[in-house]
């Protein structure tokens, strides 16, 4: 076998090989992470607020993006505006209903390249409803951190109609503005690990 020949196909071997590689496995580290929230209050204010418990992972390769998936659950209960009365009310059956309803899940359908980050499109499930919602998200790094492992930035938003998820409780106001808007903003500022 000629010198060309072994070249060749050891070439055809490692190309076939970095075709195989699944997507990296990135977890959340949660000390890192934030999931929130923002929504205007009697039109002029905006309260912003956070779930404290939460899991995901996400299966990424900017190369491969029919290969990468993204999941996320966040546990009702846990939301915190640093007011505990309105906490509560937003645990109830008026809004979230936690008891009945206890996770908030997304789950990534696709995700494409758009301009200088991508967009995930999947199926955000409040209140045992379950909506196709695009969130366009960056992702920084990956960096190396001084333990040996290998870390990305994940930051996205979107924005959804609450009633679309039946979390419609509300009242009007003297000028006929909401006391709480429809519209919410979903952010995400995540740290991820690399699984080995």
């Amino acid at each position: 076998m000629g010198y060309k020949s072994i070249i060749l196909k050891a070439f055809a071997v490692i190309i076939a090989f970095s075709f195989s590689l699944p997507a990296s496995t990135w977890e959340i580290d949660k000390s890192h992470t934030e999931v929130g929230f923002s929504v205007k209050h009697m039109v002029v204010a905006t309260v912003t607020g956070k779930f404290t418990q939460f899991d995901g992972e996400i299966t990424f390769d900017p190369e491969y993006l029919e290969d990468s998936k993204i999941k996320g659950t966040v546990q009702v209960a846990s939301i915190n505006t640093e007011n505990e009365r309105r906490d509560k009310h937003l645990r109830s059956a008026d809004f979230f209903d936690a008891e009945n309803y206890p996770n908030i899940t997304f789950e990534s359908t696709g995700i494409t390249k758009k301009e200088d980050g991508y967009v995930a499109v999947g199926n955000l499930t409040i209140r045992d409803v379950t909506k196709k919602v695009e969130i366009p998200f960056k992702v920084l790094g990956p960096v190396n951190d001084p333990w040996g492992n290998t870390r990305i930035g994940v930051e996205g938003s979107t924005t959804i109609n609450r009633q679309d998820f039946n979390v419609k409780w509300n009242n009007t106001m003297d000028n006929g503005g909401l006391v709480v808007s429809d519209e919410v903003e979903l952010n995400l500022r995540a740290e991820l690990i690399q699984k080995k």
